[in-house]
């Protein structure tokens, strides 16, 4: 699959980081950004690369060449063959793509050139060809979904509606933010174009919101664009911890799992209304330092009111984007969220029968953290489980990880280790490790 990676901003807010080079060009560690891409790139098998560049474009092109020379960096061939597409004039962000386009037969990786990633590129390859789609978006959770644009998409992953920062959003939502990682069909360039500078997002991507032909693959792996001193700085600390590498999900994950009620938001027993739902103190900056530490923060609940019939799937749906809303707010992501929705015992009005059965997520069983392991790659022996109730220990004995109990008094159902909060957890046994 051939690549198009797009280096020809002009990258004004990081010019005090270095303002006599190009943006990919500025040096994590004494390597240019725009080749750890390239590096990333040619170990997965894509090695067909389009780079079109602009400003100061002629660093990047001597530096690469054609790409069958040797990097003064690393003395190693840069292995990969590489065309350019010189703007002339400023063309937006994707105005070079129409310019290019007869060299576009096939789906292709478009990708930024101000972006340190380390993804899987395959798996997302082969969840674009699964899905048929002309479109996919490589999804994630951020730290500030709030200044971000928004991805709505059904539980299939088609893209239902795409939100920019000025648009009006609603009061809860999704924490699913575009990465800057797409795959496309060319086909999307036959559109009429009447400006010569174009906007990939607003004008290409967002109108295919509820065709039905766009996707989101959603990923925890490691995304992060530098256009900023203070996201540069925080792109280098994460390359000193690793956190880069260690994301991509070719690599085994470490995950804490959570239970929700009475873990993150206060236990008033059955949760069906949506103003009863309340972040407990500390549960926020709890999951923030998961989330810097680098473990998977995943959800794993049991939600037998819908078995009940007591809320909808739909109303739940609304809770959940009400709590990843509020720790979003407060700088904490979640990564996934996953819940059972059966329950065994019959006999309620107005209850879903279909629902009522003995499935294998209902925890104690530990169907939930097997689904997720199975999706993320997770090792679940180096893994928690963190609830306060005697199914969540169990669950997480059963999956094989450890467990941490949330509980004032003690109590003892075999669990690893007894807290009195997820953010005594997290300062006791995660910021050591």
């Amino acid at each position: 699959m051939k690549v198009v990676i797009m280096a020809g901003g002009k990258g004004t807010r990081i010019s005090s980081i270095a303002n006599d080079i190009p943006k990919p060009m500025i040096q994590i560690e004494g390597k240019p950004v725009l080749e750890y891409e390239i590096d990333i790139l040619r170990k997965q098998g894509f090695t067909d690369i389009i780079i079109t560049v602009r400003h100061l474009g002629n660093v990047i092109m001597d530096y690469f060449g054609n790409g069958s020379g040797i990097s003064p960096v690393t003395n190693q061939p840069f292995g990969v063959n590489i065309e350019y597409y010189y703007e002339k004039e400023a063309l937006g962000n994707a105005g070079a793509l129409f310019k290019i386009k007869d060299k576009l037969n096939s789906d292709f990786l478009l990708l930024n050139a101000d972006s340190i990633f380390d993804v899987d590129f395959n798996r997302f390859v082969n969840f674009h060809k699964k899905h048929n789609g002309l479109v996919t978006l490589f999804t994630h959770p951020n730290n500030h979904p709030y200044d971000s644009g928004l991805i709505i998409a059904s539980k299939n992953g088609v893209v239902e509606k795409w939100l920019t920062k000025e648009d009006e959003r609603p009061r809860y939502y999704r924490n699913r933010v575009n990465a800057g990682l797409h795959i496309i069909n060319p086909q999307i360039l036959d559109m009429d174009k009447t400006i010569s500078k174009v906007d990939l997002d607003r004008q290409i991507l967002k109108p295919l919101a509820g065709t039905g032909k766009m996707f989101c693959y959603d990923s925890p792996e490691y995304v992060k664009d530098m256009g900023t001193p203070e996201r540069y700085y925080s792109v280098c600390k994460d390359f000193k911890l690793e956190k880069v590498f260690k994301k991509n999900l070719k690599n085994k994950q470490k995950a804490i799992f959570l239970d929700r009620d009475g873990v993150i938001n206060k236990y008033v027993g059955f949760l069906r209304n949506i103003d009863e739902f309340e972040l407990l103190d500390g549960a926020a900056e709890a999951i923030r330092k998961i989330n810097d530490i680098g473990y998977l923060t995943i959800i794993v609940t049991n939600q037998p009111v819908i078995a009940r019939g007591e809320i909808s799937f739909e109303e739940l749906e609304k809770i959940h984007n009400k709590m990843e809303t509020l720790l979003g707010e407060k700088g904490a992501y979640l990564d996934a969220i996953y819940y059972c929705p059966h329950h065994p015992d019959k006999g309620y009005q107005g209850e879903n029968l279909s629902l009522k059965i003995d499935c294998e997520c209902r925890k104690p069983k530990p169907g939930m953290l097997f689904k997720a392991a199975q999706d993320f790659n997770i090792n679940l022996n180096l893994s928690w489980m963190v609830g306060d109730s005697k199914n969540d220990i169990q669950a997480g004995i059963n999956a094989g990880c450890k467990t941490a109990l949330i509980h004032n008094n003690f109590q003892f159902f075999g669990q690893t280790v007894t807290v009195s909060s997820l953010l005594t957890f997290v300062e006791q046994y995660l910021n050591k490790k």
